[in-house]
């Protein structure tokens, strides 16, 4: 081709080609979009087809991006605000989230080249019908290049971790639990909690190595591994149902409530039981026990019935809200693991920093009052209410306690620290485990599980006793 053909061909290519959007990164901005819209949970969008159908590496990145957006939000718009020519300029939701996109994956990701980020952030305000505010977007995250990258690996990081969170949080934790426990949430929250597995068996232990899926021992729980690396939701026997996923502080909650039946006999009363995690540790503890679970969500219902259809014998699944509870008076053990503002969880479910008020504490707190009291009722006299969130804050914990102990003169606290030394007893709790967890006991007897302390979720436990 001649020189004056070649330079014909650059004057009629097309200009402003479009860039070649990831699937993952594509994905990850229509969720985050969703989020940001109040439209679901990142959790529920990320299990959802359209996350479901790409292949697993894409699906690994879409999950990655999402969350780290959202744990690092906060510290990524204060850090994009201040490169913007107007800082004070409000951006539209299409624009706002491509800027968070690449900027985290520029100063938080180490394998991902900036001008892949960059590329791909312009291209994604573009498809989103913000053209106009393609060259913006493409500025800002070339300035975004010369900022120092976020490392989170040493005490700075502590710092770094704070600034992640709403400054109202962080302060509240620091007035409730001091600074350094404050920060050590923070530093949890900005993290991927660790992948835990309940594992009955130790031939399944087994199995899984031979599939190269490598294991640690939980903390806590002498049935619990942590996975180390290889893919478990893959594997034969996670899919048969052999080995499930769930939180290390989610499994002693039901481990201290199955432990709190006498003899394991009698009837059980899993008030808020979805999605079911919790209802199948009472079974495989007491195996002896009649179980009715309660679900007062109807799609969440149906999950939880399909979860228990394999052991319908001895789990009874009722649609039925907690609080309607009669006073029959007809169970042994009820577990109220309550519905709650889920501060505990940041990590897992980061969206939840961005919506939360400090208000929504009392209002979450009057239904957990509304569903202990209905516990209280369910529960025969000489029988016991375990009572949990995965909250960190007061007024869904003890406040909630005390309240309703204050207006209940048959029903009295029992202190957990002969629930821990029963666990221990039965071997239940993983070496050393009993002294952390007698550590942890509050002066009213209950049991706090903070991030970063534990490397669990946040949870709050208490043991009610109605007086025979």
């Amino acid at each position: 081709m001649t020189i004056r053909a070649k330079a014909a061909a650059r004057k009629s290519a097309p200009k402003n080609r479009a860039t070649a959007l990831s699937p993952a990164r594509k994905a990850a901005f229509n969720v985050l979009l969703a989020v940001e819209r109040g439209h679901s949970h990142s959790d529920d969008l990320l299990r959802g087809k359209t996350v479901d159908a790409l292949s697993v590496q894409d699906r690994n990145l879409a999950t990655a991006l999402v969350l780290g957006v959202l744990r690092w939000q906060i510290r990524l718009d204060h850090q994009l605000q201040s490169l913007l020519t107007r800082p004070n300029a409000r951006l539209d939701a299409e624009v706002q989230i491509a800027l968070r996109l690449g900027a985290f994956q520029i100063l938080h990701m180490d394998r991902i080249p900036a001008r892949a980020a960059i590329d791909e952030s312009v291209e994604l305000a573009k498809q989103a019908g913000q053209r106009f505010a393609s060259g913006m977007v493409n500025a800002v995250l070339r300035k975004v290049v010369l900022l120092p990258r976020s490392e989170i690996s040493n005490q700075a990081s502590l710092e770094l971790a704070a600034e992640a969170h709403p400054a109202w949080m962080v302060e509240r934790w620091t007035n409730l639990y001091g600074a350094p426990a404050a920060r050590a949430i923070c530093l949890h929250g900005q993290s991927q909690p660790p992948l835990t597995l309940r594992i009955m068996d130790a031939a399944i232990e087994t199995e899984l190595a031979e599939d190269g899926i490598a294991l640690e021992p939980g903390a806590l729980l002498s049935a619990v591994r942590t996975v180390v690396s290889g893919d478990a939701a893959a594997s034969n026997a996670f899919h048969e149902g052999r080995v499930r996923m769930q939180d290390e502080g989610s499994q002693l909650v039901a481990e201290v409530a199955a432990a709190s039946l006498p003899d394991g006999l009698g009837r059980v009363l899993d008030a808020c039981a979805a999605p079911g995690g919790k209802t199948l540790i009472l079974a495989e503890r007491n195996p002896q026990a009649r179980i009715v679970a309660l679900e007062s969500s109807a799609p969440r219902f149906e999950q939880l019935r399909l979860r228990m259809a394999a052991h319908a014998a001895q789990i009874e699944c009722r649609l039925v809200d907690a609080t309607t509870l009669t006073g029959d008076a007809s169970f042994d053990l009820v577990l109220a693991d309550v519905p709650c503002s889920g501060t505990g969880t940041l990590g897992r479910n980061p969206e939840i920093r961005h919506r939360l008020k400090p208000e929504d504490f009392l209002r979450q707190a009057e239904r957990q009052q509304a569903i202990l009291t209905a516990a209280l009722r369910a529960v025969r006299p000489g029988g016991r209410v375990v009572y949990s969130s995965c909250s960190l804050e007061p007024e869904e914990n003890e406040h909630v306690v005390a309240a309703v102990l204050a207006a209940s003169p048959d029903a009295h606290a029992v202190s957990l620290e002969s629930s821990i030394q029963a666990l221990q007893a039965r071997s239940v709790l993983a070496a050393g485990a009993a002294a952390k967890l007698q550590a942890a006991i509050t002066p009213e007897g209950a049991l706090r599980l903070l991030p970063g302390t534990f490397d669990t979720d946040g949870f709050f436990i208490a043991l009610l006793e109605r007086r025979k």
